[in-house]
């Protein structure tokens, strides 16, 4: 992957060129444009205002990113009828888009006690509609196979084991290995549905009308039906209690039962599938959290660490044939974290 060192040396250059392509190719006059919150990505967004409306533009900078994704994914969502971004202006060779602005209130800033039900149903529903899509027109949806589950684990060990906790490869990573084959197998096993692949509270926004915005969807899959719905429901920004998540996720599956959908699948496979799917998305966002803080000098994404190792000990606890993984996770994932803290 191509250093960040290289692209924070153009970043000036690039808002620039930003600047100069908004007054140039799309009519819009912009002094300046105000900084908003990223992505675990190496895309940059700010907000544009004009004298009607605020606008987003997106800053993708290839070869890094890419932003065709982006804008088929967005048309489809719209076209479901869910509430996507609409791109207004785009530049694919270099990376530049102006989008709809949904604004600023995301699931993570706005749940709390007494609106949680409501927003997590409003959620839920969309993302029925969302895995219900068969195909993108003009983007071929990658699969979410067992060989990228497997590349995945290997960026796992390599930047939460070695390059952020110093650790060795342990006498146990066979076993370790083996572990990480009972949850591609549990992922495998399920239905093959379109998938976002981070549905979760800082990628969702909460809409003056209604409905819910729908953000950062580029990295889209088709890919295990239970994926979206554990990266909802146990988010690594925020956490529900534990009696109901369980609740929430059998609701969704009642749900797709009412429509229809999937009512081979009893509640015990679709737990199941549930949490083996919530390990397998858990050791992947450390891998991220790990790469952010490491790579690219960025320490406040170990602060989602601890919440992420608890959920990974929690579900790994509660099945025996996860049992050494559990285990090295406790014993000496956790401790070599907590060292690395202090």
């Amino acid at each position: 992957m191509e250093s960040t060192q290289v692209l924070k040396t153009s970043k000036h250059e690039r808002k620039q060129a930003i600047l100069d392509w908004l007054h140039s190719t799309c009519g819009i006059n912009a002094p300046s444009l105000e900084v908003m919150a990223g992505d675990a990505s190496l895309r940059r967004y700010f907000r544009l205002y004009t004298a009607s409306q605020s606008l987003v533009v997106m800053d993708a900078p290839p070869p890094v990113e890419n932003c065709r994704p982006y804008i088929a994914i967005a048309k489809a969502l719209r076209q479901q009828g869910l509430h996507a971004p609409e791109v207004l202006h785009a530049d694919v060779m270099r990376g530049f888009l102006v989008i709809s602005d949904l604004g600023d209130a995301t699931y993570l800033s706005a749940l709390t006690e007494t609106n949680s039900e409501a927003l997590y149903g409003e959620a839920l529903s969309a993302l029925a509609t969302l895995q219900a899509m068969r195909c993108v027109e003009g983007y071929i949806t990658p699969a979410f196979t067992a060989h990228f589950m497997r590349q995945e684990w290997v960026w796992h060990k390599e930047w939460v084991w070695n390059k952020l906790l110093g650790l060795s490869l342990p006498l146990a990573e066979k076993t370790l290995d083996a572990c990480n084959e009972v949850i591609i197998e549990s992922a495998v096993s399920q239905p093959q549905v379109f998938m976002h692949r981070d549905y979760h509270s800082a990628n969702l926004m909460v809409l003056p009308e209604g409905g819910v915005g729908i953000l950062d969807f580029q990295d889209a899959f088709i890919g295990p039906l239970t994926y979206d719905v554990v990266s909802l429901l146990r988010d690594c920004y925020t956490t529900i209690k534990k009696d109901e998540v369980e609740a929430l996720a059998l609701s969704y599956l009642h749900r797709l039962h009412d429509s229809g959908e999937y009512t081979e699948i009893d509640e015990q496979t679709f737990l199941r599938w549930f949490d083996l799917m919530g390990v397998q998305r858990h050791l992947k966002a450390m891998m991220t959290f790990a790469r952010k803080a490491v790579r690219d000098h960025e320490p406040r994404y170990l602060t989602y660490i601890p919440r992420t190792l608890q959920y990974l000990t929690d579900v790994t606890h509660r099945y025996p044939e996860l049992a050494v993984l559990h285990d090295y996770l406790r014993v000496t994932v956790q401790p070599a974290f907590e060292r690395i803290m202090k």
